[in-house]
C-alpha cells in the first residue's frame, strides 16, 4: 500500500515539475524591447502636461484593479492548496514552496508514519504559521 501512495506522490511531483518547468518562447530580442520601451518613453514624454497626467492616473487605477485581481487569484490558490494538503499533504508543501528542500521531506515523513501529523503540518505550512 505505501508503495502505491509513494509511486502516486512522485508522479504528481514529476508532473508539477513539468509543468513548473513550461515557459514560453521569447516574442522579440531584448534589443527590440529596449529600443520600443525608448520609443514609448520620448512619446510619452512629448505629450502635453495634462494629457501625461491622465495617462499616468489612468495607469494608477489599472495597477489597483491588478492588485485586486492578484488577491482573489491569491485566495481561489490557498483554497486549493489547502483541499490538496488534507488529499495529499507532501504535494500540498512542496507546491507551496516550488521546490523540494526541508519541509517537504519532513511532510513525507509525517504523512507516512501517521496521515493526520502529515495533514496538521501541511495545513500549519499553507497558511504560513511555521
Amino acid at each position: 500500500m505505501k508503495w502505491k501512495f509513494l509511486i502516486a506522490l512522485l508522479f504528481c511531483i514529476s508532473a508539477a515539475n513539468a509543468f513548473a518547468s513550461f515557459s514560453l518562447p521569447a516574442m522579440d530580442s531584448s534589443i527590440a524591447l529596449k529600443s520600443a520601451s525608448d520609443a514609448a518613453l520620448l512619446e510619452f514624454k512629448l505629450l502635453p502636461k495634462k494629457e501625461r497626467k491622465e495617462r499616468v492616473s489612468k495607469a494608477k487605477s489599472y495597477l489597483k484593479a491588478m492588485r485586486t485581481y492578484d488577491d482573489a487569484e491569491s485566495d481561489g490558490n490557498l483554497i486549493l492548496l489547502t483541499i490538496l494538503a488534507i488529499l495529499l499533504p507532501p504535494l500540498a508543501v512542496y507546491l507551496n514552496h516550488g521546490e523540494a528542500n526541508g519541509r517537504f521531506l519532513l511532510s513525507i515523513l509525517l504523512t507516512l508514519l501517521f496521515w493526520v501529523p502529515g495533514i496538521i503540518f501541511a495545513l500549519l505550512d499553507v497558511y504560513d504559521v511555521i
